[in-house]
C-alpha cells in the first residue's frame, strides 16, 4: 500500500509525522509543497473528499496576514488560493491507500494505519 505525506519539509508537525511514520516501519514518499508544488489534481480530490473546512487552515499565520479581499477569494476559489499559498493547506496531508486525512493526530493515524503503528 502506498503512503504519501504532503507538507513542508521544515514544518515541525510534518517532521514529527514523518518520524512517527518511519517508526511505524512504513515506507513513505514525502511531497514538499515548496519544492514540488501543490499537485492540482490531488488538491481538487482533497477538497472534494474532505471539504474546504478540513483543507483550508484558517488558523494559520498566513491566513491571518491575508487581507479581506484575499480571504474572500479563498472562500470563492479555494483551490487557486491554496496553490498560490500552500501554507494555507492544513498540514500534513496523509494519503494511505484510499484513506485521506489532514493534520497529525496520533489516535486517528493509529486507526488508519492499523496496529503496526507505534
Amino acid at each position: 500500500m502506498t503512503t504519501t505525506l504532503y507538507g513542508i519539509r521544515n514544518c515541525d508537525t510534518c517532521r514529527k509525522a514523518l518520524r512517527w511514520l518511519e517508526a511505524a516501519g512504513l515506507s513513505v514518499t514525502f511531497h514538499d509543497f515548496r519544492r514540488d508544488g501543490v499537485p492540482a489534481g490531488r488538491l481538487q480530490e482533497w477538497l472534494r473528499t474532505l471539504g474546504v473546512d478540513e483543507v483550508l487552515n484558517r488558523r494559520s499565520a498566513t491566513w491571518r496576514k491575508l487581507d479581506a479581499a484575499q480571504k474572500q477569494r479563498a472562500e470563492e476559489d479555494p483551490a487557486a488560493m491554496l496553490r498560490e499559498h500552500p501554507n494555507l493547506i492544513r498540514r500534513p496531508v496523509l494519503e494511505h491507500g484510499d484513506t485521506l486525512c489532514t493534520g497529525f493526530r496520533e489516535s486517528a493515524w493509529r486507526e488508519i494505519l492499523g496496529k503496526d503503528a507505534p
